[in-house]
């Protein structure tokens, strides 16, 4: 019972935070230029100047290598502490242009600019609004996936099928921050009204909604369906749906 009780407050808290960003993160348009080399963020899942940089990303249909640096972790924070000399948070890194930008807003602007080939969207340039319902969105998981917890790195990295507002997806990313495990999130953001529909109701109307996005093509391809978030493990050839079965999956691999 006790499980139970926790388990729906969490999903809850995770759903809050989505409806309090208010759809960002979810509808995606394709960017005209795509990154040869995968983009790199040192994140903090928590964090909500992160959070809006990972929006974007879904927002521009950017596939992006996620570092995650955890409070007190020691896998990638010394580094960003390297490349710009001091541990803040978002930090991106673009081998493709040799560009490396820590500021929220800066970064966004960037990824517009340079991959969307447009201006930054009016929304995003009302920084002051969307960073103060990012941080609404952080509360309502009150620090989930910013303390490191102890792990074993993959000598891999693993693939995760995710858009940044889908609340199990974020369960899931809150684990891997705080194991510091790297992770290739392959953005499945949404392009088609259907595809607003949850998967079991979409399963029992038998709708099959054509996405454009490749990412989803590839997904359902792979597997004959349509839900995130998809895990792809290829250090031992493990795929798997379900956030729960997902979050224990990595606890029993890789913890310590």
């Amino acid at each position: 019972m006790k499980n139970l009780i926790t388990d729906t407050l969490n999903i809850s808290t995770s759903l809050l935070a989505t409806l309090v960003r208010t759809g960002a993160g979810i509808s995606s348009t394709i960017a005209p230029v795509k990154p040869e080399i995968s983009l790199i963020l040192y994140d903090i899942e928590s964090c909500p100047y992160c959070r809006v940089v990972r929006e974007a990303l879904t927002e521009l249909d950017l596939d992006v290598t996620i570092l995650p640096c955890p409070k007190r972790g020691e896998r990638f924070r010394p580094e960003v502490i390297e490349f710009g000399g001091k541990a803040q948070f978002p930090y991106l890194v673009d081998k493709n242009t040799g560009t490396q930008l820590y500021e929220s807003l800066e970064i966004i602007d960037y990824l517009f600019s340079t991959y969307g080939q447009v201006s930054m969207p009016f929304k995003w340039k009302l920084g002051f609004i969307q960073l103060t319902g990012s941080k609404l969105a952080s509360a309502a998981r009150t620090g989930l996936g910013a303390k490191k917890r102890s792990s074993k790195q993959p000598a891999q990295l693993l693939e995760l099928y995710s858009f940044e507002s889908s609340p199990y997806a974020r369960l899931v990313r809150e684990c891997l921050c705080e194991m510091e495990l790297p992770y290739l999130v392959r953005n499945c953001g949404r392009t088609e009204l259907a595809e607003w529909l949850l998967p079991a109701v979409r399963d029992t109307l038998k709708i099959e909604p054509e996405s454009m996005l490749l990412n989803r093509q590839k997904l359902l391809e792979k597997t004959g369906r349509m839900a995130i978030p998809y895990l792809v493990d290829p250090n031992t050839n493990m795929e798997m749906f379900e956030s729960s079965d997902i979050i224990q999956y990595l606890q029993e691999t890789y913890g310590q």
